[in-house]
């Protein structure tokens, strides 16, 4: 996040030293930033914003994709005449540590039709999550792990 206000701000001073206060001038100049930025990469170390903005715009996509997906399949699990479910809470133990990706995952799943963070333990190591067909749970946790907080890893780290 600092790398990309650094960038804002050396596209703004591009744009007072030019002397031109255009759209395509701030773009050019934060274009120009971001190049910057890169070729000083070594210098200022960590993964750059451009990929983790990359990352981030993939997790966005993935979650809108299971939230779709997620929206069809209780539908057609109302609409269906005979009704199987079991709902049910399960443990989902957390690779997550992080405050901030504890609540995005939380809230990616409480989102997520279907699906409910109920609570966190004292010690942040384990999700609670409510269900509402909970007849394989490892399954749930499979999806969760290769989901949502894989790409959260890799989206933050």
């Amino acid at each position: 996040m600092t790398l990309y206000l650094i960038n804002l701000l050396l596209a703004l001073v591009w744009v007072v030293v030019t002397g031109s206060f255009t759209l395509l001038n701030l773009v050019f100049g934060f274009v120009l930033g971001a190049f910057a930025l890169f070729l000083t990469r070594g210098q200022i170390g960590g993964i750059g914003y451009i990929r983790r903005g990359y990352r981030m715009a993939v997790l966005f996509v993935f979650f809108f994709k299971e939230l779709i997906l997620s929206a069809w399949r209780v539908a057609v699990m109302v609409m269906t005449p005979r009704v199987d479910l079991r709902p049910g809470i399960f443990a989902y133990k957390l690779k997550v540590d992080r405050d901030f990706e504890i609540t995005l995952l939380a809230n990616m799943i409480t989102l997520t039709p279907g699906t409910l963070s109920v609570d966190v333990s004292e010690d942040r190591s384990t999700l609670y999550i409510h269900a509402i067909d909970c007849a394989d749970p490892d399954a749930t946790r499979d999806d969760i792990a290769g989901g949502f907080e894989r790409m959260i890893l890799e989206a933050f780290r």
